[in-house]
């Protein structure tokens, strides 16, 4: 095992003046089960490839424990890396399959059956080593290249997207067996994907990234509950955070007719912003008496939660709006209603900067 550091690793594409991946400072511990995470185009899988060594390093340094592995060869930086599109070999099976890299590094025949039989068991991949990949379902191709690389023992865990070729029930089960395995095994896992339920459900910490840089890393939760801008407070969480421009007033940020309580120290910080942005989680809201005018245009009923989706009529933009409220409670649709945040649970943004000005 042991720690990954990132220091001011940079990559730009032949052809490109913009950096796909842009200074980049990130350290993870050793054990730790790290997520990358953002939509297309981030640099995540860029920044996985560059500490594979399947990416050229134009600026900066990658290290594993006290190694720079800037310019080492794959071969030499002892990672093991798990592909979305599972990489197996048709022809063999699922043992010569998971055993193949132990075969080619020279191991023996006796060695190379007993880690292919631990790994197995592991995965519970045991009644299917005399099988062929095409024999095998999605979730079980994919738990042979998790073995594949668990038979390595490799110091770092590489995995780009590996679920994203599932079905949505079977990628809600494996990545649950993916991230108990990582407990287990405690080696250190970089992880990509652009799923950001993925990313709250698996990791221990989350590197959140857009247009090649480093927005926040944090735990889940910490994400969750103080995103350091506007980016991230929308990204992180299913439904997405209803960010919404409110006019600085006095006693707080006006929405339409109706002022959302915030204290004077936290708005002066606004500077000469005339606005700030208010981000409201669907369940900081409930419906009141008054409060922000919604026209209902669908209620999504999934048994133990209700969302309401409606358009905000506090201006002419009709900006969506999301909220949790109880199950079963019945709001047609086109009907008017009102929802009030609670003022404890409104996270507060720079208009200009996009920056958090909350505590």
């Amino acid at each position: 095992m042991a720690t990954v550091s990132f220091k001011g690793a940079t990559r730009v594409y032949p052809g490109s003046e913009t950096p796909a991946v842009d200074r980049l400072d990130l350290d993870i511990a050793d054990g730790e089960f790290m997520v990358l995470v953002g939509p297309s185009g981030c640099g995540k899988s860029t920044s996985l490839r560059m500490l594979a060594g399947l990416e050229e390093v134009n600026e900066g340094s990658i290290y594993i424990g006290d190694r720079d592995v800037t310019n080492f060869p794959p071969k030499e930086r002892d990672i093991a890396m798990v592909f979305q599109n599972y990489a197996l070999y048709p022809h063999m099976s699922v043992a010569d399959n998971m055993g193949f890299a132990l075969k080619m590094q020279g191991l023996p025949k006796d060695e190379r059956a007993k880690r292919v039989a631990d790994a197995a068991k592991l995965l519970g991949l045991e009644e299917f080593l005399d099988r062929k990949p095409k024999a095998l379902s999605g979730g079980q191709r994919q738990r042979v290249a998790m073995g594949r690389a668990i038979v390595r023992d490799p110091q770092v865990f590489l995995m780009d997207e590996p679920l994203s070729n599932l079905d949505a029930k079977l990628r809600v089960q494996t990545r649950t067996q993916i991230a108990e395995l990582q407990h287990r095994l405690d080696v250190t896992t970089v992880y990509v994907t652009h799923d950001q339920i993925e990313a709250m459900t698996m990791g221990e910490r989350v590197a959140v990234l857009k247009d090649g840089r480093l927005q926040q890393v944090d735990t889940p939760l910490g994400l969750y509950d103080r995103p350091k801008n506007v980016f991230v407070a929308g990204f992180m969480g299913s439904p997405a955070m209803n960010l919404i421009e409110a006019e600085i007033t006095d006693g707080g940020a006006k929405i339409g007719d109706y002022v959302v309580p915030i204290e004077r120290s936290l708005l002066a910080k606004a500077g000469g912003d005339k606005t700030v942005t208010l981000g409201i989680r669907p369940e900081a809201f409930h419906i009141a008496d008054e409060g922000l005018p919604v026209r209902v245009a669908v209620i999504e009923e999934l048994g133990s939660d209700a969302f309401l989706y409606g358009a905000a009529e506090h201006t002419t933009l009709n900006q969506q709006v999301i909220a949790r409220i109880g199950t079963r409670t019945h709001s047609e649709k086109g009907a008017l209603v009102y929802l009030a945040p609670q003022p404890e649970k409104v996270h507060v943004f720079s208009t200009s900067s996009e920056k958090r000005l909350s505590a």
